[in-house]
């Protein structure tokens, strides 16, 4: 099980890493919720299609509160957050703002059911990995143009929902098949994507005949890794191991990002890339370590 947890938050560092990238190529010539909601309703059903193959049981009425509540708060409000924002901010910027994710995960956890207690470790921890990500992806000289406010604000929203999602989807009874219960989360966070697109009066601006290869490239991509296998991972990671842990995957996106756009694009790496770098992984270091001096209050 501890290897499978290590080797799954890798595959989250990675994979996910590398997604922010691939949204800007897709959104070249692909609007954001068609994108988002395309990527996810494909990859759903392919991923129900082999659920289906290896066993798993018919879907039942009880199964669509739980799709619909973390394909809703996850991936509709989540991910299709981050998607309309690349229009506005940089993406190394939403990696940034991604970031506080695993901050909202620590506070809600402080309230009420859970009433968890975070360790002085997990506090500083946080706070170091947001300062690592806020040194390596920070204005480097005066005068840099400003940051647009409605796409920052919008960006820390989906973070806000991705933690509130991620908490509740281990509040709901285990499911028979975590593989369809995945599958059917994607299914309804594409649908509800499709129908934004729609109602937003995306589908009567886009053409099929007008998307680049770049832009199918990254739609498949995102599909194949981002969804198929990082989707997967991270909703299989959820029921496992402890969120804070899992949520690190946060801190870790924007260093792949960078380093990621040495190795392909030819971007230069700096000595504070590095630092920062270290001060990433220091802070997830901090974060994965067991608490044992942290405990969550019982209720009155």
């Amino acid at each position: 099980m501890k290897r499978g947890v290590v080797l799954g938050l890798l595959v989250l560092y990675v994979v996910w890493g590398s997604t922010y990238l691939a949204i800007r190529y897709g959104l070249e010539s692909i609007p954001p919720f068609a994108m988002s909601g395309l990527r996810y309703a494909s990859a759903g059903a392919i991923l129900l299609a082999a659920a289906k193959a290896r066993g798993a049981s018919r879907v039942a009425a009880r199964d669509f509160v739980p799709a619909f509540t973390c394909g809703a708060l996850l991936l509709l409000c989540g991910n299709g957050g981050v998607v309309w924002a690349e229009q506005r901010i940089s993406s190394g910027l939403a990696a940034l703002l991604i970031a506080t994710e695993p901050l909202f995960i620590v506070l809600l956890r402080a309230l009420p059911p859970e009433r968890h207690v975070p360790g002085g470790r997990a506090l500083f921890g946080t706070a170091l990995g947001l300062s690592g990500v806020a040194l390596l992806l920070g204005p480097a000289r005066p005068g840099r143009q400003g940051i647009d406010l409605l796409g920052a604000a919008v960006v820390l929203f989906a973070a806000f929902a991705w933690a509130l999602g991620s908490l509740l989807s281990r509040r709901f009874a285990p499911a028979a098949s975590p593989l369809q219960a995945a599958a059917l989360q994607m299914l309804a966070g594409g649908a509800l994507l499709l129908a934004l697109s729609l109602a937003t009066g995306e589908w009567a601006r886009f053409s099929l005949a007008h998307v680049s290869a770049r832009s199918f490239a990254a739609l498949l991509y995102l599909m194949v890794f981002g969804s198929l296998v990082g989707y997967t991972t991270y909703v299989w990671l959820l029921r496992v191991a402890d969120p804070s842990r899992v949520s690190t995957y946060a801190f870790v996106n924007p260093v792949v990002a960078v380093f990621l756009g040495w190795a392909l694009a030819g971007e230069t790496v700096t000595l504070r890339m590095l630092v920062a770098a270290a001060v990433i992984v220091a802070a997830v270091v901090l974060i994965t370590l067991r608490e044992r001096a942290s405990h969550p209050r019982r209720g009155l």
